[in-house]
Formats: C-alpha cells, sequence, structure tokens
C-alpha cells in the first residue's frame, strides 16, 4: 500500500450526523448530515483554509447523537439546508483528494446529500480522489486500535479540546495525525511572532541574540575518544571507522 499520496491538494474532512450508526449502510436508515468541517492541506502543509457548517437536517437528531458530538435541535434549527450550501461546498473539495478517517461512511453521507439536490448533484468519486486514513492506520498498525483518539496517543497529538467529538476539530486533528501517520510535517510554520514563537512551537532565534558557545573536545577528551574506538576495533569490526 502507498501511503504517500501524490496529490498536490488534499482536503482532509469530517461529518456528524444525526445518529451514531457507524457503517456505511446508516444513510440508509434515514440519518443525515448535521455538519461538516474541511482543512486544505497543499503539498504536505496546512494552509489555513477551512470550510465548516452547521446543517439543520429537517429531523431530529438522536439523543444517542447528541450525547457524543453535543449538537442539538435547537443548535441547527436556524441553520441552513444542505442544499443551500452545496455549491459552496462542492467549490471548495472540487478536484482535491479528499482524506477522511473510515471514508466510507462520510462518503456515503455526502453522496446521499448530493443525490436529493435538485437537479441531482455529483457523485463525490467523480468530483475527487478518496483516501481512507483509517486504511492507512490499519495498514500501519495492524492489530491496533486506529480510532483518531487512540492514533492521537500513539503519535503524541494533544487532542484534549476534544471534549466532544466536533467536525471541525476533528478534521484538524486528522491532519496533523495523518500528516505525521505518513511521515510529513504538521504545523511548521516560520512566521514568528514579535516574541519569536512561530506556530507549532518553532522558535526563531533573534539577529541581536548572544553567540552560541561552542564546546570542543579537550585534548585529552580525544584521546580517550581514539583509545575507546582502538579498543571496540579490537572486539570485531569497528562501525565508526572505515
Amino acid at each position: 500500500m502507498n501511503i504517500i499520496s501524490s496529490a498536490e491538494r488534499q482536503i482532509i474532512l469530517d461529518t456528524e450526523t444525526t445518529g451514531m450508526n457507524q457503517g456505511a449502510g446508516a444513510v440508509y436508515l434515514g440519518h443525515r448530515i448535521i455538519e461538516i468541517g474541511c482543512v486544505e492541506v497543499i503539498n504536505r502543509r496546512p494552509t489555513g483554509r477551512t470550510y465548516h457548517q452547521y446543517l439543520n437536517p429537517g429531523q431530529l437528531i438522536d439523543e444517542e447523537a447528541i450525547a457524543v458530538h453535543g449538537i442539538t435541535n435547537e443548535r441547527v434549527a436556524a441553520e441552513p439546508r444542505f442544499h443551500e450550501v452545496a455549491s459552496d461546498f462542492i467549490e471548495f473539495i472540487r478536484g482535491a483528494e479528499l482524506v477522511a478517517h473510515n471514508a466510507s461512511f462520510d462518503m456515503s453521507f455526502i453522496n446521499h446529500e448530493f443525490s436529493m439536490l435538485s437537479p441531482r448533484g455529483p457523485v463525490v468519486e467523480d468530483i475527487c480522489d478518496v483516501l481512507d486514513s483509517l486504511a492507512v492506520a490499519k495498514f500501519l498498525h495492524p492489530g491496533q486500535k486506529n480510532n483518531l483518539d487512540a492514533l492521537c496517543k500513539r503519535y503524541g497529538i494533544d487532542n484534549s479540546r476534544r471534549t466532544y467529538h466536533g467536525a471541525l476539530l476533528d478534521a484538524e486533528i486528522l491532519a496533523d495525525v495523518y500528516l505525521i501517520m505518513t511521515g510529513g510535517q504538521t504545523k511548521f510554520n516560520l512566521n514568528a511572532d514579535e516574541g519569536g514563537q512561530a506556530d507549532g512551537g518553532i522558535m526563531r532565534l533573534q539577529d541581536n541574540r548572544a553567540p552560541l558557545k561552542v564546546v570542543r573536545a579537550t585534548a585529552d577528551e580525544l584521546d580517550n575518544h581514539e583509545k575507546r574506538l582502538d579498543l571496540v576495533g579490537k572486539s570485531g569490526k569497528c562501525l565508526w571507522r572505515g
């Protein structure tokens, strides 16, 4: 499995829905999308562009789902219906590679929403490539837990803000997970603020800083080092010497 995508532009995507059925067939039980969150990545660097939209599904949200994502019926009552924002959403994702965790679930819901547009909308796979980050995680970590929380723990990503599941927050976390999991950087940014601190914890050294102290080995230390290498060499092949 080739885990490094060649796509220049990727959209890391997550959705929240009215029900908690996790299979791709959950859409056939009548559930609808209530939140979409997208993070744009170009050449494996987050650009800062996002797409985030709450939606009124036109039906009640299951209590079990509310307990997980915290989105209530009252919260989305005044939000637009999907058909009102569909063109903006399609414009944002068109031509990109969509990256989603358990992608078949999200794509089935999006395609279902597209199918109810008038005129009928596109099929996601006809306007975007789709990459399932869960499949990538299972390839890299077979037999282990590979949900988003487990991957955050495995890769040392702070997800303490994740009190509830939320589409945009989960997309942001998934972007970090995916880029680290596939060997790329995440929040590397040299645009430092006035204090020298850049986004992602990168520190820019000031031009007027004091010269860095260079500590060199003494003659005795160099001699002891050579003696140690001689000792290692006598015990077998010395890898530090040609």
